[in-house]
């Protein structure tokens, strides 16, 4: 039988970090649900459309194929939530790359300001927050959650022992 871990073991820390992450996760899950009612949208279709919007504001924007594997729904049921999202005006597609075949993905003209709007009260309390640490530990902790999104990754692409 094995002992429960001293308190300042790696397997505490990883723990406590990993439940942090987890309710941070489900928090954000929940403030992107009131975004999808504010807007009078399906959660999955919100999710879709937040993400399109981050990924255009990170300058990589997604095309159908790679929403499709972001949100995880099949091509045709990401056709459907695209052409619910365009009829609404809140996403447009277009052929920006000189594969005519390649379609990329940007928000609407009015949807990154009801982002903003839903958003910027949060996005302000984070900023507040964030000033109180020094930006070398906020890097630190930048680099650790991408080490992290790679541990997931790494893991996401190996066989289950089960299957």
């Amino acid at each position: 039988m094995v002992g429960k871990p001293a308190s300042g073991s790696v397997v505490v820390q990883r723990e406590r970090l990993v439940e942090g992450l987890r309710v941070f996760a489900g928090q954000y899950k929940e403030f992107s649900h009131r975004f999808a009612a504010w807007l009078g949208l399906h959660s999955t279709d919100a999710l879709a459309l937040l993400e399109i919007l981050a990924a255009e504001e990170r300058g990589t924007p997604l095309s159908p194929a790679r929403l499709s594997g972001r949100i995880s729904l099949s091509p045709g049921a990401t056709t459907a939530l695209l052409n619910r999202l365009e009829e609404a005006g809140h996403i447009v597609r277009s052929r920006e790359s000189t594969d005519r075949r390649v379609v990329t993905l940007r928000g609407g003209t009015h949807i990154q300001e009801r982002a903003d709007v839903f958003f910027g009260p949060l996005a302000e309390r984070l900023d507040a927050l964030l000033e109180q640490y020094p930006s070398e530990l906020l890097d630190q902790f930048d680099e650790l959650l991408s080490s992290l999104r790679d541990a997931i990754d790494a893991q996401l692409v190996q066989r289950n022992p089960d299957a």
